[in-house]
């Protein structure tokens, strides 16, 4: 099973969502082709409903702690209660780009 494929239904499991949208972004990376290892998360839940964001990010996260320990090296998460979902009228952000992780020497000054 992919690792998009696993992603897909532990979320729907444990979190319900209303709208999911689970995005492989590994060819955005300096990784290899086919590689499963970046992804972006869009999710709208009950369960978000009087959370903060660090609470909402945890939840992800603790659904996924076995992809997190393992294949997956980088999730971005855009988690929203079906209130806030609908004024966003159902957009999104774009993802942050990729700056090379430790490759990348300017951020290390």
């Amino acid at each position: 099973m992919s690792i998009r494929a696993v992603l897909l239904e532990k979320l729907t499991a444990y979190l319900e969502p209303k709208f999911l949208e689970v995005e492989n972004e590994s060819h955005r990376h300096q990784v290899a082709a086919g590689a499963e290892t970046h992804f972006r998360v869009v999710v709208v839940s009950d369960r978000f409903t009087g959370l903060g964001l660090l609470s909402r990010h945890r939840l992800v996260h603790e659904v996924l702690a076995a992809e997190l320990a393992g294949p997956l090296h980088a999730l971005t998460i855009q988690a929203y209660s079906p209130e806030e979902w609908q004024a966003r009228a159902g957009r999104t952000s774009d993802s942050p780009p990729c700056l090379g992780g430790g490759r990348n020497r300017s951020l290390a000054s």
